[in-house]
C-alpha cells in the first residue's frame, strides 16, 4: 500500500510539474487578485477537473474511449483551435480588466480553468496513457491508495500555485507584472498548439 501511495505520488509530481496551459492560468489568477480568496474558483475548478480524468483513467473506462482510433486525432485538433483562440483572447485582455472582479468573477474562473483542464489533450492523454497504464500494476486497496496520491498532488499543486502567483502579486504588482503574466501565458497557448499540431501531423 505505502509503495503504491508513493508511486503515485511522485508519477503525479512529474506529470504535473512542467510548466503548461493549466499551471500558467492557476498561477496567473493568483498573482492578478487582491484577495488570494479570489483565485479559488480557478483553483478548485482544475483540482476537481483532474480528479475527474485521473479517476476515469485509474477506473479504465478513459483507456476505452481513447482506443477509438479517430478520437485523439478529433480531441487534438479540438484543442489546437482551442488554444489558439484562448491565446489570442489573453493576449488582448487588458491589464485594467484582469483586476477587475467584474471581469472575473468565479464563473468565469470556473468555464476557462474547465476549458484549459478538459480540453486539452496532453493533459487529458498523459493522466490516460501514464497514470491509468501505471495503475494497472495494484488492484484493491493499493490501486486506491495510488489514484488517491495522485489526486491528492493535484489538489495541493493547485493551491500552491495560486499562493505563489498571490505572492508575486503582492511583491511585484502593477500593470507591467499583469501584461507580461498575459503576454506569457498566450505564449505557452500558442507554442502548446504549434507542438499537438506537430503530433497530429507526424502519426
Amino acid at each position: 500500500m505505502l509503495a503504491a501511495v508513493l508511486h503515485g505520488f511522485l508519477l503525479a509530481f512529474g506529470l504535473i510539474l512542467p510548466l503548461g496551459v493549466q499551471n500558467t492560468f492557476v498561477f496567473t489568477q493568483g498573482a492578478l487578485h487582491r484577495r488570494w480568496a479570489g483565485a479559488l474558483p480557478s483553483v478548485l475548478t482544475a483540482a476537481v477537473c483532474d480528479t475527474l480524468l485521473i479517476t476515469l483513467a485509474v477506473s479504465g473506462l478513459s483507456l476505452v474511449v481513447l482506443a477509438v482510433p479517430w478520437f485523439q486525432g478529433a480531441l487534438s485538433w479540438v484543442g489546437v483551435a482551442f488554444l489558439l483562440y484562448m491565446g489570442w483572447a489573453t493576449w488582448r485582455t487588458e491589464p485594467a480588466a484582469e483586476n477587475s472582479a467584474e471581469e472575473w468573477p468565479a464563473r468565469r474562473q470556473i468555464a476557462f480553468a474547465a476549458s484549459v483542464s478538459l480540453l486539452n489533450p496532453h493533459a487529458i492523454l498523459d493522466t490516460v496513457a501514464v497514470i491509468g497504464t501505471n495503475s494497472l500494476s495494484y488492484t484493491g486497496a493499493p490501486r486506491l491508495g495510488f489514484a488517491l496520491a495522485c489526486i491528492g498532488v493535484s489538489w495541493l499543486w493547485f493551491l500552491g500555485l495560486a499562493t505563489a502567483g498571490y505572492l508575486l502579486g503582492l511583491t511585484a504588482g502593477g500593470l507591467s507584472l499583469r501584461r507580461w503574466l498575459n503576454r506569457i501565458s498566450a505564449l505557452i497557448m500558442w507554442g502548446v498548439a504549434v507542438q499537438l499540431v506537430v503530433t497530429v501531423i507526424g502519426r
